[in-house]
């Protein structure tokens, strides 16, 4: 692979990065300028995969295909081959650089792949398998390139990956049910006596009804309370890469008040971060409060 091309990869990741609308920071100028190419080459991987289930008319079977030659990729990575794309060419230059286990790729791989065939989660522990599959490994991932994958830090980095895919589940609850997806335990929607029709319903007529306040109360206090077990690590982190974790900490935290402020009635506004809350983050990072 050229320079050039290998660039030209990297380039395009970063734009990827900035082009998609998160909870949080991304390879973002608070980080070292050394790390943000790197988790911008991450952030692609999983971003590019993710939208293989989600986004497009593909049937199953196709998305399955476009995952499985990912893996493939992965594959020759592991086996020292040379990938056939610029983007797992810059990407295996990275993890050998950078000393990256390859486990949580194949581990975010998985997560996508199930998101193409299961819609619905019996319990809460079938949650949290997904979410140690779709978004711990990304913690994990930045853990080891902040040279700080202890066991504490990567059992907190757990906690807030976790605790922020349950906020994106939260607060795309019509995003998934029009993809025919529902991430709500089924077990606690019925003990809520929350229906599907009755989604559907909230859906079409874009506000909340019944007990849904109260069933998402309960998500939103869950939710909070993982994300607060894993604040510590804002702090245990050094300089700007502690800074930039108390950024994430503090969008998930944000977008938490959003949602118990509105009674969980995500149908009528979709709580997201605003230019205010960016600023209110960046207080809360510098200031450590």
């Amino acid at each position: 692979m050229t320079t050039s091309n290998s660039q030209a990869a990297i380039d395009a990741s970063m734009a990827l990065a900035k082009s998609h609308y998160e909870n949080f920071p991304v390879a973002s100028i608070l980080l070292p300028k050394h790390l943000r190419e790197p988790i911008g080459l991450i952030y692609a991987f999983a971003r590019q995969a993710d939208d293989f289930a989600d986004e497009g008319d593909f049937s199953p079977e196709q998305r399955l295909e476009m995952l499985q030659e990912f893996r493939l990729q992965l594959d020759k990575i592991k086996s020292g081959q040379s990938p056939d794309t610029e983007l797992f060419k810059a990407l295996q230059a990275m993890i050998k650089k950078r000393q990256l286990p390859l486990e949580p790729f194949y581990d975010l791989l998985s997560a996508f792949s199930q998101d193409v065939v299961k819609a619905r989660y019996a319990d809460f522990g079938e949650v949290i398998d997904y979410c140690r599959r779709s978004a711990n490994p990304v913690g994990r991932l930045l853990l080891h390139l902040y040279k700080a994958a202890t066991p504490r830090n990567l059992g907190l980095s757990d906690a807030i990956c976790t605790s922020l895919q349950l906020i994106n589940f939260l607060q795309d609850v019509e995003i998934d049910y029009r993809k025919d997806r529902i991430y709500f335990p089924q077990d606690e929607m019925l003990k809520y006596k929350i229906t599907e029709e009755q989604i559907a319903r909230q859906v079409a007529e874009k506000k909340s009804n019944g007990t849904w306040s109260l069933f998402m109360e309960f998500q939103i206090n869950r939710t909070r309370r993982l994300l607060q077990s894993g604040a510590p690590l804002g702090l245990a982190l050094p300089g700007r890469i502690g800074l930039e974790m108390r950024s994430i900490i503090a969008g998930g935290e944000r977008i938490l008040h959003k949602l118990h402020r509105q009674h969980g009635d995500v149908f009528n506004q979709r709580p997201v971060l605003t230019p205010r809350d960016w600023a209110y983050m960046l207080y809360r990072a510098v200031s450590k409060k």
